[in-house]
């Protein structure tokens, strides 16, 4: 028996932490649907549907095309929003508009709907959202967020909260084994990943950043750093950025290398696993970082990133407005000299606590549908 389920989140822009929640959550569900003695058929909402087609093996349809949408959904069998932080009205009020109309739109062709691991909020203006978030959410067969906070903010806005589950983010069941890890680190040697996007105008964090990664360079001569775009090109130019302040301090490209990219989630993890530690300024560099058993540092410019933390039971060493270089380097040389296979050994069991239950919303997907 095969069941149509169209997913919809931030698919189809080079962004290889989206990439990697669509690519987790495909997995899981072909898991699940294998697990039942059925089949999958998924197809993705996409920015770029022919991508996403090839790079995750599913069908697409245009996400922003009417007559494509209402296609996609006349054949469903159920609709997921998620995984990401869709319903937020920081970036633009746009994006939360945007998933509450698709989920009203299923709901109006009789399609199931479900909430896949959502990071919800900030939602500033919450008059005008809140109402219809609880619509959408009460409305929904299965809810699950990503965090307690997001389970709060769903839960003020009049959602009973038992109905809400919280789950980890879908990355973490991507994870590579402690050995593969390992094997990679010792193939390429003592390496900082460094996970950085544009977030001020005057790019003091950036700045900062470069600073403390030269002290760091200049204590240990045996370390090299890897600067990792996770969204192309954007991050492409932020980590040229630091490559270009690390070079007038006097750290060249034998020292600072930046990476082209990663088309595939899997060939980025391979990256973030052959660290030592990583600096991220992405959510899902952490994410990454830690699945692989790479000790994260996180430098934070909004709530998930803490969020995300605390479930490690560590913070972040600052924040786009606050970094300090001398505190970063610090913060870097400590995991260095720790190792992250003692870090892994510390938080191995809340990681893999983690990635267990990252497989929970599919598993009671398929349990509603009664696959």
């Amino acid at each position: 028996m095969a069941r149509t389920i169209v997913v919809s989140g931030y698919y189809g822009f080079n962004n290889s932490g989206d990439e990697a929640v669509l690519h987790a959550i495909v997995t899981a569900l072909r898991d699940e649907a294998r697990a039942a003695g059925a089949e999958a058929r998924i197809v993705v909402l996409s920015g770029d549907p022919a991508g996403t087609a090839r790079l995750h093996g599913v069908e697409a349809a245009h996400r922003m095309r009417p007559l494509a949408l209402l296609g996609a959904l006349r054949r469903a069998d159920a609709l997921i929003s998620g995984g990401g932080s869709l319903l937020q009205d920081v970036t633009s009020a746009k994006s939360v508009l945007y998933y509450l109309a698709v989920l009203k739109l299923a709901r109006w062709m009789r399609v199931p709907t479900f909430i896949y691991a959502q990071g919800v909020g900030p939602i500033r203006d919450r008059g005008r959202f809140g109402p219809t978030i609880r619509s959408a959410f009460e409305a929904s067969r299965y809810v699950s967020v990503r965090d307690e906070e997001s389970k709060e903010l769903v839960a003020s806005f009049g959602v009973a909260p038992e109905r809400i589950d919280v789950v980890p983010d879908p990355v973490m069941g991507m994870g590579l084994s402690l050995s593969q890890t390992e094997a990679a680190t010792t193939a390429a040697g003592l390496r900082i990943g460094v996970s950085v996007r544009f977030w001020r105008d005057d790019r003091q964090e950036l700045e900062r950043l470069a600073a403390g990664l030269a002290l760091v360079l200049e204590e240990r001569e045996d370390a090299k750093v890897a600067l990792l775009p996770f969204h192309l090109p954007s991050d492409k130019l932020a980590s040229e950025f630091v490559a270009d302040r690390m070079a007038a301090a006097g750290f060249g490209p034998e020292r600072v290398e930046v990476h082209e990219g990663a088309s595939h989630p899997k060939d980025m993890l391979r990256e973030v696993a052959g660290c030592d530690a990583l600096i991220g300024m992405r959510l899902h560099s952490l994410i990454y970082a830690a699945t692989a058993g790479v000790p994260p540092i996180a430098v934070s410019y909004d709530p998930k990133i803490d969020q995300f933390m605390r479930r490690l039971g560590e913070s972040p060493v600052g924040d786009t407005d606050s970094l300090d270089a001398d505190a970063l380097a610090a913060a870097v040389l400590g995991r260095l000299k720790l190792g992250k296979t003692a870090w892994y050994g510390e938080k191995r069991a809340a990681i893999e606590e983690m990635q267990q239950n990252s497989r929970a919303p599919a598993q009671q997907i398929f349990r509603e549908l009664r696959i």
